[in-house]
């Protein structure tokens, strides 16, 4: 028989992730040898982070990023098609949402390999939760283009798409998050809706909700911080 794969949730940044991550999940990683893994050096440094006593050395650590080419793949599997419980685990946050993981999961299914996700933090769906914007109808659109008129054609396009009610979530590179922000406050109607959730669950922790209008009048500082963004054109001109 197979093994199963763990869908292994990490901190969003550097809260406490007993704030964050319930004990059960806890209680499962610290059980795995094999991992899955987006970046080799947060996953080692979070697991030494769960318990100082871990042992890595131990574990055998596959490192599965945008850099992987589909043919690879299906290797990764082989621990678990042998019989080995392993966990996938993202940079932050949740595995297979916004992630490379995905892939893989998809291939699990394919080989009848039990995937079993985890309850841990995600910055969309925190996001989108707090943002007060519509949560039955929402798209996630990653980063938008980096060339000025790329980035202004589709945030265009966000705000029509939005107006059907659809909410659009989209978020930045740290450092280009305040040229973004402008950008989105530039071309926007004044009454279409922006929520910024900035640096979710860490101390820092910023959630707003506006209409460009106000936004116009009170432009935060968002250079290297953690950025969410959710977009919502609001036909009825207020709420």
């Amino acid at each position: 028989m197979p093994g199963k794969i763990y869908m292994i949730p990490v901190t969003l940044g550097g809260s406490s992730y007993s704030e964050v991550i319930p004990d059960y999940v806890t209680s499962i990683t610290k059980k795995l040898r094999f991992f899955i893994v987006e970046d080799l050096r947060s996953a080692r440094r979070f697991l030494k982070t769960l318990d100082k006593e871990f042992p890595i050395n131990d574990c055998s650590f596959l490192e599965m990023n945008e850099h992987t080419a589909d043919r690879n793949l299906a290797e990764f599997l082989d621990p678990v098609l042998e019989g080995n419980d392993a966990g996938i685990m993202s940079e932050a946050g949740m595995p297979g949402i916004a992630d490379p993981g995905a892939q893989l999961i998809a291939r699990a299914h394919l080989k009848n390999i039990k995937v079993v996700p985890l309850v841990g933090p995600s910055s969309i769906i925190l996001a989108l939760a707090a943002s007060g914007l519509n949560g039955q109808n929402f798209t996630f659109n990653g980063y938008l283009p980096v060339k000025q008129t790329e980035r202004a054609a589709k945030i265009r396009e966000l705000e029509r798409r939005s107006a059907s009610g659809s909410s659009q979530i989209f978020m930045e590179t740290p450092y280009r998050n305040q040229r973004l922000l402008e950008a989105v406050v530039q071309i926007c109607s004044d009454h279409t809706m922006l929520c910024v959730a900035a640096d979710l669950t860490l101390q820092s922790e910023t959630i707003r909700t506006l209409p460009i209008s106000e936004w116009k009048k009170n432009m935060p500082d968002l250079t290297d911080r953690l950025v969410i963004f959710v977009l919502e054109h609001n036909i009825r001109g207020s709420f």
